[in-house]
């Protein structure tokens, strides 16, 4: 299938190195505003056609999936465009800057039949499920405590410190605990309580935030911009614990009884490098004429989107 990258910046490059390496893959346009910079990128990895305009690449009858990597406050204007063209989109995260945008593109990708799907890339990984089966055999028991955290050195790049790029902690690297905790404990959740540490920009910096959920349970996230973190996803049961080593790339899976003994380890199956998955399946369902993927439904990037806006909206 002939992919074509919409924004020349550092993720969309991090991810066309992955491309390159699969076979089910032409790396085939790429666009940028600026028509150098999109021939910089071509060059170094190996597309096979450059456009200075988003609309030209769009209008390209040969694109048949567009990977959306623009900052998050372009998303939703971009993934318009794409639509509007026609173009099937797979959009990096977070979906869109608030929810209203996430259900007006969940609204028009159904209007038009038009594919759409957010490339969280956790969502896909076969890592979901083993971590699922884990927990739902019981090892663990009785499960009511997670804790995940994602932490970055990032606070010195230019578009997280900025507003008006929907900068800061949450919707770069928040999101993915969001994402942890609503791929393994659902959404029905009772109330959420936060608290955040903003910048000198006035983007949040670092945040806790603690989930109560309806039937007991609790899930406690915390994000930074300015510090590396373990990253690790924990369960905690009644018969121990299970351990995930980063949760936004899960690389193996320990669980421990009550006495701190480890009892089970889980590989992750080899990858390229994980980012692989997202495209597999957006070709399939593609393929398929679905407008939508199976590991994410855009109903559940809409209620990760609903999520962050309350948090927000709880530190204003």
């Amino acid at each position: 299938m002939n992919i074509a990258v919409l924004g020349a910046g550092n993720i969309a490059g991090v991810v066309s190195k992955t491309l390159l390496k699969m076979p089910e893959v032409t790396c085939y346009a790429v666009a940028s505003r600026n028509i150098e910079k999109a021939k910089a990128f071509a060059g170094e990895h190996g597309f096979l056609k450059a456009y200075g305009s988003y609309e030209e690449m769009l209008s390209d009858k040969k694109v048949e999936l567009v990977y959306v990597a623009t900052p998050h406050s372009h998303h939703f204007e971009h993934m318009k465009l794409c639509i509007e063209h026609r173009k099937p989109v797979l959009c990096e995260k977070s979906f869109t800057f608030n929810a209203d945008q996430a259900r007006e593109i969940a609204r028009l990708s159904k209007e038009k039949g038009i594919y759409v799907s957010e490339a969280i890339w956790p969502r896909y990984m076969p890592s979901r499920k083993l971590i699922d089966d884990a927990l739902s055999s019981g090892i663990i028991g009785d499960v009511k405590y997670l804790t995940a955290n994602l932490s970055y050195v990032i606070s010195g790049v230019e578009r997280i410190q900025k507003p008006e790029l929907a900068g800061g902690a949450l919707l770069d690297v928040g999101v993915y605990g969001v994402n942890f905790m609503l791929m393994h404990f659902g959404d029905d959740i009772e109330r959420i309580e936060s608290s955040v540490q903003k910048t000198e920009t006035g983007v949040d910096g670092a945040e806790t935030i603690t989930v109560f959920y309806r039937d007991g349970r609790m899930a406690v996230l915390t994000h930074s911009i300015y510090v590396r973190s373990d990253r690790k996803g924990i369960f905690a049961g009644n018969k121990g614990y299970m351990v995930v080593e980063n949760i936004n790339n899960p690389s193996e899976i320990n669980i421990f009884d009550t006495e701190d003994r480890l009892i089970k380890h889980i590989d992750v199956p080899k990858q390229i490098s994980g980012y692989e998955y997202e495209f597999l399946e957006s070709m399939d369902c593609i393929s398929k004429g679905l407008t939508e993927s199976n590991s994410i439904k855009l109903s559940e990037s809409v209620k990760m989107m609903e999520i962050m806006d309350e948090i927000r909206k709880g530190w204003q």
